[in-house]
């Protein structure tokens, strides 16, 4: 989730392999791309957020869809394909798009809504060029499109699992920062919380707390190991990076437990089970991650990315994903068969409008 949390996508949580590396404002392109010139205007740039391209979460299911695009019309990574432009910090952001504009990428995208400024900007500079906003929305710009996610529909059966799955009746949500975007993970994996615990007469207390950034993993295994000794088996994180250091809290406490006595976490964004592999006291692999919130990042870069390369850009349009169009889900995991059903259940009465999910929590 990355930025606003979103800051906020299917595939395992693996640390994507770079053989080409563009360093924030270096304009240094190392290696050739194989790509002709005539294929300059299907080309595609993205810039990543301060949490880098292998963030294990937003940047990383971006990236992916370029890499799907790549690969569905034969286009390399580099000039004439498509690339990425790391940030180190904001100052990155504008100059990366300069970058990007410089080196003749037609379609340039900016991942999470701390971008916005400088997609914007960059945009009004290049107008005969595409760009497009990932969480959030840009009005009045022609060469502008904006992608936003139902996220807080995929999180509400992220919390029917977990009022379905504790055994301690106490569950937990981290969040980034407050926002929007975080709000819709907050608000839905809360009410379905709720709601289910509603329909199995049990009371599940939800602990929540915030980060306050994306970034800072020490500070998120610092709540975590508080939520967990409050009794809480089944953490959420909707934090960007930060989120690492709930999975290591996890691997921490499951090591040193019986398998059958372990504590939970659901990963946010792309499939995070990766993040949870361990050995428990008594010897057995496993794994904590129950589940994971996917926000479908890479659905939404290949899907634009496909449109402008059939000259059919969005510009000046807002196009959402959620659970009908399978631009968010939730990943079967290591969920009980009996979990599993009523969250397809719920799936299937949000889509069908019986269920309306809060897009922020409840005061």
């Amino acid at each position: 989730m990355n930025s606003k949390v979103k800051k906020l996508l299917s595939a395992s949580a693996v640390t994507v392999g770079i053989g080409l590396l563009l360093t924030a404002c270096s304009g240094k392109k190392q290696g050739g791309s194989g790509n002709s010139s005539s294929d300059a205007q299907k080309s595609v740039a993205l810039v990543t957020d301060t949490a880098g391209i292998n963030d294990n979460s937003f940047n990383e299911s971006a990236w992916r869809g370029f890499k799907a695009y790549g690969s569905e019309h034969n286009l390399k990574q580099g000039k004439n394909g498509y690339q990425y432009f790391q940030s180190s910090s904001a100052a990155d952001f504008q100059p990366n798009f300069d970058e990007a504009a410089k080196a003749g990428y037609q379609t340039m995208f900016g991942i999470g809504y701390s971008l916005k400024d400088a997609v914007s900007a960059s945009a009004k500079k290049n107008p005969k060029r595409n760009y497009v906003i990932v969480d959030d929305v840009i009005k009045g710009q022609k060469n502008v499109a904006s992608a936003n996610f139902k996220s807080e529909q995929a999180s509400y059966l992220a919390g029917v699992v977990a009022a379905k799955e504790t055994k301690t009746n106490t569950v937990g949500f981290i969040g980034g920062v407050r926002s929007n975007i975080i709000d819709l993970f907050d608000a839905g994996f809360t009410q379905g919380v709720k709601d289910q615990a509603k329909k199995m007469h049990k009371k599940v207390t939800i602990l929540n707390q915030y980060v306050g950034n994306f970034t800072s993993a020490d500070k998120e295994k610092s709540i975590a190991q508080s939520m967990y000794a409050k009794k809480a088996d089944i953490i959420f994180h909707a934090s960007g990076s930060a989120g690492n250091g709930l999975f290591q809290e996890a691997k921490s406490i499951n090591q040193t437990r019986p398998e059958n006595k372990k504590v939970w976490a659901i990963g946010v964004d792309i499939d995070q089970s990766g993040l949870g592999n361990y050995t428990s006291k008594d010897g057995k692999k496993s794994n904590f991650v129950l589940t994971s919130v996917i926000t479908g990042v890479n659905v939404a870069t290949r899907d634009i990315a496909n449109r402008a390369y059939n000259g059919h850009f969005p510009g000046g349009q807002n196009i959402i994903y959620g659970l009908k169009t399978n631009g968010v889900s939730i990943k079967r995991g290591y969920i009980t068969p009996d979990a599993w059903k009523l969250a397809q259940e719920a799936r299937n009465d949000i889509i069908a409008g019986k269920i309306n999910v809060p897009i922020h929590p409840s005061k």
